[in-house]
């Protein structure tokens, strides 16, 4: 009790370091940046800079959520997970309903950026009152422990490059398009990540949930469960992604259309390629539980961050010669599965994972499932009626039966469709009692 208590305490002063630095930074060389070198209308730009400073509040506020969320999952209080999930979905929701449609009479960009911020300051002391009422050790205090502080610092410091290579890939990779493009592709981009922040929601509830598994399994030393556990998780995440992604992938463009009074040049094909992008994320998202799991990061963060901080020079480079604004897609999607490849190489010697194992049971499962699931609907396509809303919705229909029954019938193990039927006759009941 006393030690959780100490690692906890040490954790929320680690996050409150970090949260300064990235404040005294984003406050001079981030505001120089915006001001300086960004393509922004000059009429917008005040509103900009509120933006950014409200963004960057916002952010601080998220890093120092880290240490209570990571309480809650730890004690898999996945209820809890779960509901303050659904409430931030539905305030954000409503932000946006209310910016839309509400009589607001200042900016709407600065009045969005600071309903925003109300929303993390919400949601954080949610999450402060919840672990402090639910969990003893979740009392910030101020002791310094000399060797908790250095172990603790050591693994956040290595675990940071990891972090600040994915900002870089999609922050930066916004930079580079405003630089190139203009601040037209910046909101096509900005558009793909709500769509893709919306389907991927599901599947990071779901692998969050089994973090905790993995974890334990690794400490308790129970390899043969921990190996079938990633290998599982891998699959359900990108069945469960192409379910719900495979219905916007085939009408993205009617989708953007009804959402959006003007559709921004380009957008239909980020959010495709966004979608395809997390899909290929989601095989990797275990693989980086196990690591975390082990402790020893340093070499695997150095490899596979360091590939990932390739994302940002590339497209630069590929810009310069004229490239297309998607290929600060495509480069992110190829340095995806290069990754991947490289944490099942770091992972064999780390944990004992055989990526010839991986491979066939869970990359070339998915493959099979990924193709097949697009047969149906690419037949559909020439007999589908003209009209748009039938067609959209026939579209759609044809899309969720494709990939639901080939993820059930082709990727499903015969005991994971044992498991399936009897989830569903369980939800059939408590439905019919109600």
């Amino acid at each position: 009790g006393e030690r959780l208590s100490g690692l906890f305490s040490t954790a929320v002063w680690i996050f409150v370091a970090v949260a300064l630095v990235i404040l005294v930074l984003a406050e001079t060389v981030g505001l120089w940046f915006l001001n300086a070198r960004m393509t922004i209308p000059p009429d917008r730009l005040a509103a900009a800079n509120w933006v950014f400073h409200l963004s960057v509040l916002g952010f601080m506020l998220s890093l120092l959520s880290v240490p209570y969320n990571a309480s809650i999952v730890s004690h898999e209080r996945m209820d809890a997970f779960a509901y303050i999930g659904v409430l931030e979905t539905l305030l954000r929701l409503s932000i946006v309903l209310f910016v839309a449609y509400g009589a607001v009479t200042a900016d709407r960009l600065i009045v969005y950026a600071v309903l925003q911020l109300a929303v993390s300051l919400l949601l954080q002391a949610i999450y402060w009152g919840y672990c402090r009422r639910r969990f003893a050790e979740c009392r910030v205090r101020f002791r310094f422990d000399p060797l908790l502080w250095r172990q603790m610092s050591a693994f956040a410091g290595w675990n940071f490059i990891g972090s600040s290579s994915a900002i870089l890939r999609d922050a930066g990779g916004n930079v580079v398009l405003n630089l190139f493009c203009g601040p037209v592709l910046n909101a096509a981009r900005g558009i793909s990540g709500q769509v893709n922040n919306a389907v991927t929601g599901f599947v990071n509830n779901f692998t969050i949930a089994s973090n905790p598994q993995i974890t334990k399994s690794y400490a308790s030393g129970d390899y043969g469960y921990m190996m079938s556990l990633i290998y599982r998780t891998s699959r359900f995440s990108v069945y469960v992604l192409l379910f719900l992604s495979l219905p916007i992938l085939f009408n993205t463009g009617f989708i953007l259309s009804v959402w959006l009074e003007t559709v921004p040049a380009h957008t239909v094909s980020f959010v495709r390629l966004t979608l395809v992008f997390s899909i290929c994320e989601s095989l990797s998202a275990p693989l980086v539980t196990a690591m975390l799991a082990t402790g020893r990061i340093r070499n695997y963060q150095l490899v596979v961050g360091g590939l990932q901080m390739l994302n940002l020079p590339l497209a630069y480079v590929l810009f310069r010669f004229g490239a297309v604004p998607e290929c600060i897609l495509l480069v992110a999607i190829f340095l995806s599965l290069v990754c991947l490849f490289a944490r099942l190489v770091m992972l064999r010697g780390m944990i004992g994972l055989s990526a010839r194992d991986f491979v066939r049971r869970v990359v070339g499962r998915v493959l099979l499932v990924s193709l097949a699931a697009l047969v149906m609907p690419l037949c559909s396509r020439f007999f589908l009626p003209a009209a748009a809303w039938p067609r959209f919705f026939t579209s759609a229909a044809v899309c969720l039966l494709s990939a639901g029954g080939v993820a059930y019938f082709i990727g499903c193990t015969s005991s994971e469709r044992m498991f399936i039927r009897r989830q569903a006759r369980t939800v059939v009941q408590k439905v019919c009692r109600i």
